[in-house]
């Protein structure tokens, strides 16, 4: 076995790119490795739960020096500024360049607030728990709260705050119709929980600015708000495009069957950094294709490592878990593609197998760093299996 020390740098310590470092420790632990993880913040952040940091309630500190210790596993806090891609060396602001062999890519989304006027000035987002908390604390004096994005995080924190905060007026804005991801019947209570908390609705409306003290509606009314929540649009990094990775049309870095950069393949991407398709259709960015897209990546790394071929990513999705406050829920199980499928699941055993799903990441990371945990649960079945047969 060769002396020369291997060198991985992992970008971003969210739930992917923590969970993928610390499983690519535990993989390579009698190698000669060393793993760089690079983050801007010595905090974990829980984004399944930033909802209910904005609706007043307290989540336990996570600290990632922590949860790396034992791993031997570097870690960097500040923010990578520039990646060259072909001289394998990555610069961390406040730091200095740090050199790799290979690269995992984890550089999560954020909240889109350029797409509407004023949202970047005056409307609150959940990309930051320091303001989250600083919104919960303003909500607590308001009459008035106004979530614009009609997705599964706008209906997970307007029902959380409205939940939370019986006496102040929660309007719900969305292009959309509310849960049209899932089947009717869920859909259905969907809309029970939210008539049972109060809120207002506005479906089908498009917002066009937002200011100090409104949300304007693309038909010309005007709602009356005392703080904006934007939950509406995704953006990622640009640090990738700007290293001359390739990119799709969303900044996404375009990877291959082993999720490798098309472009570069000593980095692989993962999570909401990747554009990873699967032949039936093109993966969203979720908590559920995220993790095992940090797992595959730091096998197939260690795998290469010894030797090994590696196998194509396969992923399907499972379920759709939607949280409506503390005490209610809805789950929709799903195809492979995303699509509801016949079954899902409500009150109580809904509330509880959501607890779950939110709950289940950290434990997993830190059990990780004693033997690998499978955070898979679907492979996409027959959708993916060509896969298998041709990759």
């Amino acid at each position: 076995m060769t002396t020369t020390t291997h060198r991985i740098v992992v970008l971003g310590a969210g739930y992917t790119g923590l969970l993928a470092a610390v499983r690519l420790a535990r993989r390579t632990r009698k190698t000669n490795v060393r793993i760089t993880l690079v983050n801007p913040s010595a905090r974990f952040t829980e984004r399944l739960r930033m909802h209910q940091i904005a609706a007043g309630q307290e989540l336990a500190h996570h600290d990632i020096p922590t949860i790396l210790d034992g791993t031997g596993i570097r870690f960097v806090q500040g923010f990578a500024t520039a990646i060259d891609p072909d001289a394998r060396r990555v610069y961390v602001d406040g730091f200095g360049d740090i050199t790799y062999d290979d690269m995992i890519y984890a550089l999560g989304s954020s909240t889109d607030t350029s797409m509407v006027p004023g949202v970047a000035d005056h409307a609150w987002t959940l990309n930051d728990p320091r303001r989250a908390h600083d919104f919960a604390r303003r909500v607590t004096a308001c009459r008035a709260v106004t979530v614009c994005g009609g997705g599964l995080t706008g209906i997970e924190a307007a029902t959380e705050i409205a939940e939370s905060h019986p006496d102040v007026r929660v309007t719900l804005v969305s292009s959309g119709e509310l849960g049209a991801m899932m089947g009717t019947k869920a859909r259905a209570y969907l809309n029970t929980v939210l008539d049972r908390l109060g809120i207002v609705r506005q479906i089908g409306q498009r917002v066009t600015e937002v200011t100090a003290d409104s949300v304007v509606l693309a038909d010309g009314r005007r709602i009356d708000t005392d703080l904006t929540l934007w939950t509406s649009g995704v953006r990622v990094s640009t640090l990738a495009a700007e290293s001359g990775i390739e990119t799709d049309e969303r900044g996404l870095i375009v990877v291959g069957p082993t999720l490798k950069s098309v472009s570069h393949p000593t980095i692989r991407a993962i999570g909401d950094a990747a554009a990873i398709r699967q032949p039936w259709g093109r993966i969203h960015g979720t908590c559920q294709s995220g993790l095992p897209s940090a797992t595959y990546a730091a096998d197939a790394i260690a795998a290469e490592l010894r030797g090994k071929a590696v196998r194509p990513f396969r992923f399907g999705y499972f379920h759709q878990p939607v949280s409506l406050g503390r005490r209610a829920a809805v789950i929709q199980f799903t195809r492979a593609d995303d699509t509801p499928g016949r079954f899902y699941l409500t009150g109580w055993a809904a509330r509880t197998y959501k607890e779950m799903v939110s709950s289940t990441p950290v434990p997993a990371i830190k059990v990780t760093k004693r033997m690998p945990v499978d955070v898979q649960l679907s492979k996409g079945g027959a959708a993916t299996r060509d896969l298998v047969r041709h990759g």
